[in-house]
């Protein structure tokens, strides 16, 4: 009789099923059997706070076949994936089948490859209880957070908002820094920028003012700085120092869930909810022309920066042969993961390193492509040697002020031959300078002042703010794309290109909290519920004592917010618009399919009408306006504003390209190639 491995994905079942063989059945669970009800708070808080599970809706047939399964089998291998979350699908499977806690058949498998899966599987373990406590203390609190709070924000702001104990700390982020932005106050600065070079038509090279020999000199209006200039008509530039160097550049090391996150979204320019999906897809597997159904990479939800002894061979193996001995560091490199992380599983690598981004492009879609190439490349540049620059920084005479130039040169590329870390702030990145030498005079070719004014902390962008997230310790790797995705969706952030910002509900339900309930947005407070949560993995804290602790507080907080807190109303956002039937000033308003003008006037005026986001191009069918619009599950399509005249729909977007056989506007491709097409009538063109 074969012997049952249940998963939780159809395609990695698929995967693992391909190594195991014919003396294992695979079935996949496809993700959690039971929870807490939907429309309940499923908590006996008064008896230890315990859970009430129910079968999620719609996994009858599901769970018969798996109890058909388990029943026929010689044996049941629980392989869930590898965090707290699939030790509690385990555990729930494990109670379904009636099988023995102390039974040995929980496997893990931290990445989708032949020989991981046939290890883990030969090496079965207990349940780990402290892991399926850690998660029944997360999904508890967060449940109690939930059901308690939504309701109290439906009666003091409005009905169908909901509050969450991370994504009411992150909200809060997002609004505290639209405060600072709001709070700046910008000065006036002025810069002196000089343009020199060494001989009279040689290569310029830009050249800061500093000050004077006493110290730095700040120049803060136009008045100061047109007399410095003055001065600086007809003075000799003379290089009074100049100092060489060489400086060594370490490689970033390889990826966590935040970090990939965040360089997906500065290079690819990728959501974390599409990263992690994309993610989700190279590590379950995929059928790889002449290999087969495989894992790229290795289990993506982690903080650990730990690789293994055999994937540090492997990846030096491959530096050695592509690029030589030299650029290999004299030792290994080994990252020290931070203190607070769970270093279960490893960091975020190939799971065959020799396996290279060009040899599975074809097999790839763009996004996996596009993914798996970033995880490679910062794997190996995170194996290489050092970078070396020579540096130069020169000090500049002019009568009795100072200008300072600096910049460098490669030396050796070492790991920037292959990867350079994206930034999130624009880098002033120093130019190489010429040969310059002490006592050199040097050429004046252009010397302007020029205004500046101090600029506020700049918005969030979803790189910048699960950075934030992670160093305020809010959440943890599984939890920051979800989070993100969720105050988006409801509407307490807003995109302005990049850049998130709150709405005016996220600041009314953000101040609100702050008031009634200053621990829930409490970035510290919710820092150390994490490690509360972390305790009850480690096995240091029972969890029950955890949610008692924070439950007593919480429950007092909420029954005077009940009593004291007065209703609170919403700014409504006012429009450029005037409403045509009785002439006021139209307001923004949100409802099913996204935001719609409304007058104000409301009962007694109830004209509506749409926000219009026009696209690029016309429609190919009537030649009228191009309309963005959004379906009924949010999903973005695009439309022709002459509608219902002109029915023409597509979720391909347009551009600004016109057709070379027709004249007609050229659509972006949806899918894997991405390429142009046209959609009139007869016309066929396509662009890859």
């Amino acid at each position: 009789m074969a012997k049952l491995v249940i998963m939780e994905s159809p395609s990695k079942a698929k995967t693992v099923k391909k190594y195991l063989g014919s003396d294992y059945e695979v079935i996949a669970s496809v993700g959690h059997i039971r929870d807490l009800p939907k429309t309940l708070l499923g908590v006996d808080i008064e008896h230890g706070f315990r859970p009430r599970y129910v079968d999620i809706p719609g996994k009858s047939a599901l769970l018969r076949e798996l109890k058909t399964a388990a029943a026929a089998s010689d044996g049941v291998y629980l392989a869930t994936d590898p965090d707290r979350e699939g030790e509690a699908i385990a555990w729930h499977l494990a109670q379904l089948l009636r099988m023995p806690l102390d039974q040995a058949n929980r496997v893990t498998f931290n990445e989708i490859t032949k020989s991981c899966v046939q290890e883990g599987i030969g090496r079965p373990r207990q349940l780990d209880m402290n892991l399926v406590n850690a998660q029944q203390a997360r999904r508890v609190l967060d449940r109690i957070v939930g059901y308690k709070l939504s309701p109290f924000l439906w009666k003091k702001i409005r009905k169908g908002l909901s509050a969450g104990r991370v994504q009411s700390a992150t909200v809060s982020l997002v609004v505290d820094r639209e405060n600072e932005i709001r709070a700046f106050v910008s000065e006036e600065y002025w810069t002196l920028d000089a343009q020199l070079s060494v001989t009279e038509k040689g290569r310029t090279f830009p050249a800061r003012f500093y000050g004077t020999a006493k110290g730095k000199l700040k120049i803060t209006d136009k008045a100061q700085a047109d007399a410095i200039l003055a001065e600086l008509q007809g003075a000799a530039f003379v290089a009074s120092e100049v100092k060489t160097g060489t400086r060594k550049v370490a490689p970033a090391p390889p990826f966590t869930t935040s970090t990939m996150q965040q360089e997906a979204n500065r290079k690819l320019n990728f959501s974390s909810r599409r990263t992690m999906k994309t993610a989700q897809e190279l590590y379950e597997g995929v059928e790889i022309e002449g290999i087969g159904a495989t894992g790229l990479i290795t289990y993506m939800r982690t903080d650990s920066l730990r690789i293994s002894d055999e994937a540090r061979k492997a990846g030096s193996e491959y530096i050695r042969r592509a690029y030589g001995e030299e650029y290999l560091p004299p030792k290994p490199r080994v990252y020290k993961t931070k203190s607070n992380a769970q270093d279960a599983h490893e960091a975020i690598r190939p799971a065959a390193p020799s396996l290279t981004p060009e040899q599975v492009k074809s097999s790839l879609s763009s996004d996996q492509y596009r993914l798996y190439k970033l995880i490679w490349e910062r794997f190996m540049a995170s194996l290489m040697a050092d970078a070396i620059q020579n540096t130069c920084q020169v000090v500049i005479s002019a009568g009795q002020y100072r200008f300072k130039a600096s910049g460098y040169t490669v030396r050796f590329d070492g790991h920037t031959a292959l990867y350079v870390e994206g930034k999130d702030e624009k880098d002033e990145d120093n130019k190489p300078l010429p040969e310059i030498r002490q006592g050199d005079t040097l050429h004046c070719r252009k010397l302007e002042g020029n205004q500046h004014f101090t600029q506020p902390p700049a918005r969030y962008n979803e790189a910048t703010l699960i950075k934030a997230m992670e160093e305020s310790g809010i959440g943890r790797p599984s939890t920051y794309a979800t989070t993100v995705s969720t105050i988006l969706s409801r509407e307490y952030v807003e995109r302005e290109g990049k850049a998130i910002k709150p709405t005016a509900l996220g600041e009314v339900v953000t101040q609100l909290m702050k008031e009634d309930f200053p621990d829930i947005v409490d970035l510290a407070f919710t820092a150390h519920m994490e490690q509360e949560l972390d305790g009850v993995e480690n096995g240091k804290a029972d969890w029950v004592a955890v949610l008692e602790h924070f439950y007593e507080g919480f429950a007092k907080e909420l029954e005077a917010a009940e009593k004291d807190t007065e209703k609170v109303q919403v700014p409504e956002e006012e429009s450029d618009e005037i409403c045509e039937l009785c002439g006021r000033r139209m307001v923004i308003k949100s409802g099913r399919y996204g935001k719609f003008l409304a007058c104000p006037g409301y009962p007694e005026c109830k004209n509506t009408r749409r926000i219009v986001e026009t696209a690029a191009g016309t429609c190919p069918k009537c030649g009228g306006p191009l309309e963005a619009k959004k379906g009924r599950r949010g999903r973005k399509f695009f439309g022709c504003g002459n509608y219902p005249k002109c029915d023409f729909a597509t979720w391909n977007e347009p551009t600004k390209e016109l057709c070379p056989q027709c004249g007609k506007t050229l659509f972006r491709k949806k899918g894997k190639n991405g390429g142009l097409l046209c959609l009139a009538e007869g016309c066929g063109y396509e662009k890859d």
